[in-house]
């Protein structure tokens, strides 16, 4: 199939070459040409427009915010009335995922992914895709060369979006459980490794409690696997979805202040999960 992929960070630059190395045609567009030299040296072609990746069966964007996702659709030398079907795999804003559905009737799929950059690489990405089922259908193959499974949660595209967010809320809340949980259990002279081995080997074995728990003792804050700042944009945007369906959410403005006093700090170049330093200063512990 051609394909044509818009953003190559961490995650998008992974994606696309798993989508190469399952033997679809990738052309491909990146703000900064140079993330995709790697790419064009497998056989990738460089696309000098986000239209101009978009000339195929389908385009498919992975950028940091609402702010980009909107200047590479609608912007000079967008997607917006390009041939191909647009799947968003994006974190955005559940209104912005409605105007993208509204202005691309019948050519646009929410598929928004869980995994870290980790995940990508090795094609193990969750996606959760939402809108007709037809289009999702016509997906199925990319998302089998992107992902382990992908599941469906609606016609509306902003479904899955709401999805995404619900789960980056519910990440961000594990790292803070993990963390407060940690910090009693090390003043109180139980080490955090011990304690991680005995959460994880009786009712806490789920892949995010091995995954941040494992960051969280070995303080292994850097390089980010996702930045403190792409962490503060979700919870806003949670906080932005709350608000619109008349949800509190008090754990939310917890993990949110945290968010923002690593970034004070200085901490924009450190993983989300570095809110449990925090934690542990609160503590008097860091």
């Amino acid at each position: 199939m051609k394909i044509g992929f818009v953003g190559l960070g961490q995650m998008g630059a992974a994606m696309a070459a798993n989508l190469m190395k399952a033997g679809h045609e990738v052309t491909v567009w990146n703000r900064s040409p140079a993330k995709a030299d790697a790419l064009v040296a497998a056989g990738a072609t460089l696309a000098v427009t986000p239209a101009a990746a978009a000339q195929g069966a389908v385009v498919m964007t992975m950028l940091a915010d609402d702010a980009a996702v909107e200047a590479v659709v609608f912007g000079d030398g967008g997607i917006l009335g390009a041939p191909a079907l647009h799947v968003g795999h994006s974190t955005i804003s559940v209104a912005l995922a409605e105007r993208l559905a509204a202005a691309q009737p019948g050519a646009y799929v929410s598929a928004p992914v869980f995994g870290r950059p980790v995940a990508a690489e090795a094609a193990k990405l969750f996606v959760v895709a939402a809108g007709a089922d037809a289009l999702i259908d016509r997906c199925a193959p990319l998302f089998a060369a992107i992902g382990q499974r992908f599941f469906r949660v609606g016609d509306a595209p902003q479904a899955a979006n709401l999805v995404k967010l619900c789960g980056n809320f519910l990440i961000m809340s594990v790292v803070e459980g993990l963390a407060e949980a940690m910090t009693l259990a090390e003043k109180g002279g139980v080490g955090r490794e011990a304690l991680l081995e005995v959460l994880m080997s009786t009712i806490f074995g789920a892949p995010v409690y091995q995954i941040y728990g494992d960051i969280l003792v070995n303080d292994r804050f850097e390089p980010a696997g996702f930045p403190a700042p792409l962490g503060l944009k979700d919870m806003g945007l949670v906080a932005a979805a709350a608000h619109g369906a008349q949800v509190p959410m008090p754990v939310l403005g917890i993990v949110r202040d945290h968010l923002l006093s690593v970034i004070a700090d200085g901490g924009t170049e450190r993983d989300w999960s570095s809110i449990a330093a925090i934690v542990r200063r609160n503590a008097g512990m860091g």
